[in-house]
């Protein structure tokens, strides 16, 4: 009589699922990464944009205030020269 040691044998090592849920989840890992740094790039290269505009507004600002200035001062001027010319002509 023979005796046969049929035993279910295990896998040993990595199976195929286990291949594929790996494969998954680092395929996950990068697109949420890809995803990530997209997003950052554009927020960066839109406050570059958005800090040039205000850049270019506090100028705009800074130059209405001398503009006024210089108008005011063009003003009196002219009122001055104004009761100059009527003093002289009476």
């Amino acid at each position: 009589m023979k005796t046969s040691n049929k035993k279910k044998t295990e896998a040993n090592g990595i199976t195929f699922g286990m291949v594929m849920v790996i494969l998954m989840a680092v395929s996950i890992v990068l697109i949420l990464t890809t995803i990530k740094i997209y997003l950052s790039n554009q927020i960066y290269y839109e406050s570059k944009v958005v800090n040039k505009m205000y850049r270019e507004v506090a100028a705009l600002k800074a130059e209405k205030v001398m503009l006024e200035q210089s108008v005011e001062t063009l003003k009196f001027k002219n009122r001055v020269t104004d009761t100059i010319f009527t003093i002289g002509s009476e």
